[in-house]
C-alpha cells in the first residue's frame, strides 16, 4: 500500500520512496526503518525494538541506529528540534508524528481485493503493508514450531499484489517448491514453506454487487 506524507509517497510493495522530484534514494535500513515507523504511528518504537528489526540477531551500537535517523531526517527534509515527521523520544526511541493518508493512486487499484493464507483449517487475512510470519508477537499469526525462526518470513501487500521475502531465518522459506533468497511475487494458489510448516496463499476478487432476490407473491 502506497502511504502519502507530505510530498512523499512510501511505498512497501516497490520498496520505494518517492518525492516530488521522483525516487528517493534510501539505504535499506533506513526504507526498514521509515517502514517500521509508519506501521506503528503514532506509538514510539523503541530503540531496542528498531535495532531487532534492522540488525536481528546482531549487536550493534547505539551510534548505528542514529545513523540511520539522520539518513531519513535528511532525506525528508526533517528537522530534529522542528520535527514534522520523525520525532525523537529522549531515552526511548522514536515515532512518525506526520499525517499519513493511503495514496489515491494505488486505493482504486486494490478495491475488492483480499489476500489470505490458509494453514490448516485457518484461514488468516493479510492486512495492506507488512505482514511477519513467525514466532514474534507481531506475527499474523503466531506458529508453535521450534523450527520457524522469530521473523521467519514477511508477505507484503501492495495494490491488490504480494511479495514475500525470508527473514534470514535458520531453516529458510520456499515457494513453489524452491528456496528462496530474493523477495519473490506471490500468485494465487502458491504453496508456501516456513521450514517445515507449509501454508497456501489465495487471492479473492469481487465479482460485482449482490444480486436481490426476486419477491414471492
Amino acid at each position: 500500500m502506497g502511504l502519502r506524507f507530505g510530498d512523499f509517497v512510501f511505498d512497501a510493495g516497490s520498496r520505494e520512496l518517492r518525492g516530488r522530484g521522483g525516487p528517493c534514494p534510501l539505504s535499506p535500513k533506513a526504507f526498514e526503518c521509515l517502514g517500521a515507523l509508519l506501521e506503528r504511528r503514532p506509538e514510539v518504537v523503541s530503540r531496542a525494538q528498531l535495532q531487532d528489526r534492522l540488525w536481528p540477531k546482531t549487536f550493534v551500537a547505539d551510534t548505528s541506529l542514529r545513523r540511520v535517523i539522520a539518513e531519513l531526517r535528511a532525506t525528508l527534509g526533517d528537522d530534529e528540534r522542528r520535527p514534522r515527521f520523525i520525532r525523537t523520544v529522549r531515552g526511548f526511541g522514536y515515532a512518525f508524528c506526520g499525517s499519513a493518508e493511503e495514496d489515491g493512486a494505488r486505493r482504486s487499484a486494490a478495491a475488492g481485493t483480499a489476500c489470505r493464507l490458509e494453514w490448516g483449517q485457518r484461514e488468516i487475512p493479510l492486512r495492506d503493508g507488512e505482514n511477519i510470519l513467525g514466532r514474534t508477537d507481531d506475527a499474523v499469526a503466531w506458529i508453535d514450531s521450534p523450527r520457524v525462526s522469530r521473523r521467519h518470513a514477511r508477505i507484503i501487500v501492495s495494490a491488490g499484489k504480494a511479495t514475500i521475502e525470508d527473514l534470514g531465518s535458520k531453516n529458510g522459506t520456499s515457494v513453489r517448491g524452491h528456496r528462496i533468497d530474493q523477495p519473490t511475487p506471490l500468485e494465487g494458489g502458491d504453496q508456501i514453506a516456513l521450514g517445515p510448516v507449509l501454508m497456501t496463499f489465495r487471492v479473492f476478487r469481487a465479482r460485482g454487487p449482490t444480486e436481490t432476490q426476486p419477491s414471492r407473491r
